[in-house]
């Protein structure tokens, strides 16, 4: 099981069409509300959506 939390940032499988694929944990809840770190487009997913995308974790708050 993969362990995120509110501002944590994710590298998404996929990338966003502004080029990037980081992005920004700014609402946890039952959806998951995603920032691009390129563009600042907000965007909403699943949790399960986003545990099906997620390819690494940076953790900020270490």
């Amino acid at each position: 099981m993969i362990d995120i939390k509110l501002n944590d940032v994710l590298v998404l499988k996929k990338g966003h069409a502004c080029g990037g694929n980081r992005w920004k944990i700014i609402r946890y809840g039952a959806d998951i509300k995603l920032e691009c770190q390129e563009c600042n487009r907000i965007i909403m997913m699943s949790r399960v959506e986003v545990r099906k995308r997620v390819k690494k974790i940076i953790d900020i708050e270490e």
